[in-house]
């Protein structure tokens, strides 16, 4: 694909998008529920996690500077391993959203809990407030623009920062004794989880083929991306540990908690306000990418057909949309009835994307050139992404059952029609950009949204 210097992306405006398709709800919370899990010694998975991320997001780099498809993980999924494969992608994609939307909509009533008082009442109210309200936006084509989701980013990145600042004076050592109360397995627990604060960098691949010069231009905007997240989310959690000490575990709203220690005044209502702007722009992001993605499945044969309406261009995929919300509003009743807390839904979730990076980083494994330094960072991001799906303990059942039901599908129905992103013509161009063009399609609302 031939482009003009001034065409496409530039590498400051990719690396805030990849920011901004990585820094998202979890941030809000995870510090807290990542102490609770583990105590200080979570600092040990949240480095772990950054680290994690050079040899994952260099893969997604890469194969995105090689094969600039907006079909993302899908598309290197169906070339490496084929359509069944990619469907499994997909499913694992559309069936983590209405498990995620619960907790991400719960942290974010958390803090209007915490600003206006009504505890768990007002938490859940909220919750399902979002959940219906960013149904109806979408059922009737409202769409927050890219610009605005960027923006919700950059107004939590700055919060990130001030409050770091604020709090850090109020820092005390002590308060990382005792440093692992739950024991090294904890550890472990506690990195499963915070997969969910670092899903997104599949992003990166879907954006490569924007660039004005995808080979130069990838790798460069995800490593200022990499630097910035992180920086932020270990300064983040290591604050909270700092600052707040036993108290970071059982916190509902670790950023208002940290801003008031530091500069105190009425700044858990600002809070608030930040948290469930950026959850409504995180979950129309995903909501509308989810059910467009679901209607892009139906009408490519990896899902019932029934479900298809509205995968045209300009269309809502309404049918999509009302299973992903009432599939959102019961995983919510579900916590609420058996008290699941927060923690397992997010490891559900979690599950799936770590199973989409294993199969994306499998094909990358089997796609790039063999004994090259990008194919080494590739097979290191896949042994490091299966020792995370296994950490993720029984949660993963969940996953591995989407991914079993997608390719069980696709054989009862006794067809291989092609999913979104894993038909390729002879320019390698996918389906999904023939029939959502180069905008990204379903693939890239969903990353982005993380």
């Amino acid at each position: 694909m031939t482009r003009t210097p001034h065409a496409g992306l530039s590498i400051p405006q990719g690396a805030a998008l990849s920011i901004g398709a990585v820094l998202g709800t979890g941030v809000i919370t995870l510090p807290a529920i990542a102490a609770g899990i583990a105590g200080p010694a979570s600092l040990v998975a949240w480095a772990a996690l950054v680290v994690l991320s050079i040899p994952l997001a260099s893969t997604f780099a890469a194969m995105g500077a090689r094969f600039p498809d907006s079909g993302g993980v899908s598309t290197y999924v169906g070339r490496a391993f084929g359509p069944r494969a990619a469907a499994a992608v997909g499913w694992c994609f559309l069936f983590a959203v209405p498990v995620g939307a619960p907790p991400a909509s719960l942290m974010a009533g958390g803090y209007v809990a915490d600003a206006v008082g009504g505890g768990r009442t007002v938490a859940v109210a909220v919750a399902v407030s979002l959940i219906v309200g960013v149904e109806l936006m979408n059922a009737a084509g409202l769409r927050l623009s890219g610009r605005v989701q960027l923006g919700l980013t950059a107004i939590l990145a700055a919060l990130m920062v001030v409050t770091i600042v604020a709090a850090l004076p109020r820092a005390r050592w002590d308060h990382l004794q005792p440093f692992a109360p739950h024991g090294w397995a904890a550890v472990g627990s506690a990195a499963a989880l915070l997969v969910w604060g670092f899903a997104g960098w599949e992003a990166v691949a879907s954006l490569a083929g924007d660039y004005r010069r995808p080979g130069r231009d990838v790798p460069r905007a995800t490593a200022i991306a990499l630097v910035v997240v992180g920086t932020l989310y270990l300064a983040l959690a290591a604050t909270s540990l700092l600052v707040l000490g036993p108290a970071t575990g059982a916190s509902e709203a670790p950023l208002s908690d940290l801003l008031a220690a530091g500069v105190g005044g009425q700044v858990r209502v600002v809070t608030a306000v930040v948290a469930v702007l950026l959850t409504v722009g995180a979950m129309n992001a995903y909501f509308a990418g989810g059910s467009r993605l679901g209607a892009a499945l139906a009408r490519d044969g990896a899902l019932p057909a029934y479900l298809a309406a509205g995968s045209g261009p300009g269309q809502v995929p309404r049918r999509s949309l009302v299973l992903i919300v009432v599939q959102s509003v019961l995983w919510l009743v579900a916590e609420e009835v058996l008290h699941l807390g927060l923690t397992p839904l997010m490891l559900l979730a979690t599950g799936c994307f770590t199973l989409v990076y294993v199969l994306g980083t499998a094909a990358a494994v089997r796609l790039l050139p063999r004994g090259t330094r990008v194919w080494w960072a590739a097979l290191v991001a896949l042994t490091s992404v299966v020792g995370l799906l296994v950490m993720n303990g029984w949660h993963v059942v969940w996953a591995g059952g989407i991914a079993a039901a997608a390719v069980g599908y696709q054989t009862w129905r006794g067809r291989r029609t092609p999913v979104a992103g894993c038909d390729h013509d002879a320019e390698g161009n996918g389906e999904a950009d023939r029939h959502a063009g180069r905008d990204g399609g379903p693939a890239r609302d969903v990353l982005l949204g993380a």
